[in-house]
């Protein structure tokens, strides 16, 4: 396990990169011992780096939810990160939204379902049926993922490990959502979750399409393994916070002058451009 200095040093290297878009190194390669805690707790560091300078957790996000992300990841299970007040990005139903992309440094689009909470949900034995309780609604998203680590290393071409990934917020950096709109609300009992479908297009051209039930067969069921991961650090789900339930589309990169429109069908369109 690493040295509290060590951890306070490498969310420092993440905060310097987020502050000038230059991507560091793998962590993993330079520190060989890594385990999946220390990248959580590099990332809890790095979250309270940006809380001292005024930020607001917001809510969570939950990645490689699908079976083959987990595999390519050699990992069992999905990871997670911290939503902050900035990186909110709010759409409406008639308007395209305008994202500035100075404010990343690879971005890549996933689409997503979120879960927006009235109560909060505390593990360890959270289940589905508890999610549904403690949920005000739910609404199209898309998680805007960046790489403050660098993807793949400079030297060897080598992917970053899942333990960079972690330590990097869960490579999150953005959220777009239409919960300011009431034509983005569903209520989550009475949707078909596992069925929520959505089609993205990039220019015009539909480069992705997929079903919520890629995320464990039914996006809640990451909601309520997320409320028992964060109990033995004695944290919880907090009412008002919006929770990312995992991606069932790959990511798709974008850049300057890119348009996207995520149809959700019945839940509405998220329409947002790069600028």
């Amino acid at each position: 396990m690493f040295e509290d200095a060590l951890i306070q040093q490498l969310a420092a290297e993440l905060q310097q990169s987020q502050q000038t878009r230059t991507q560091v190194e793998h962590f993993s390669k330079r520190h060989p011992g890594m385990t999946v805690e220390d990248g959580y707790r590099i990332g809890r560091a790095w979250v309270d780096l940006q809380k001292a300078r005024g930020r607001k957790v917001i809510g969570h996000k939950i990645g490689l939810t699908s079976r083959a992300m987990q595999i390519s990841s050699q990992i069992d299970e999905p990871d997670y990160g911290t939503l902050l007040d900035d990186m909110l990005y709010v759409a409406k139903a008639d308007e395209v939204l305008e994202i500035p992309v100075k404010n990343f440094i690879a971005p890549r689009v996933e689409v997503e379902l979120a879960f927006v909470l009235k109560a909060p949900l505390a593990g360890p034995n959270v289940t589905v049926e508890d999610v549904l309780a403690a949920t005000e609604y739910i609404t199209p998203a898309i998680e805007i993922i960046d790489a403050r680590i660098e993807q793949f290393d400079r030297h060897t071409k080598a992917m970053r490990k899942v333990y960079d990934t972690i330590s990097d917020n869960a490579a999150n950096a953005g959220i777009v959502i239409g919960a300011g709109d009431p034509a983005f609300k569903a209520d989550p009992r009475a949707t078909n979750r596992p069925w929520c479908g959505a089609i993205l297009r990039q220019n015009g051209a539909v480069e992705e399409t997929g079903l919520a039930a890629g995320v464990q067969g039914d996006p809640a069921i990451g909601i309520a393994w997320l409320a028992n991961k964060l109990a033995p650090w004695g944290e919880r789900l907090e009412a008002g916070e919006i929770v990312l339930a995992g991606s069932f589309t790959r990511p798709v990169a974008a850049q300057a002058g890119d348009r996207f429109e995520a149809a959700y069908g019945p839940l509405g369109c998220l329409k947002f451009s790069f600028v």
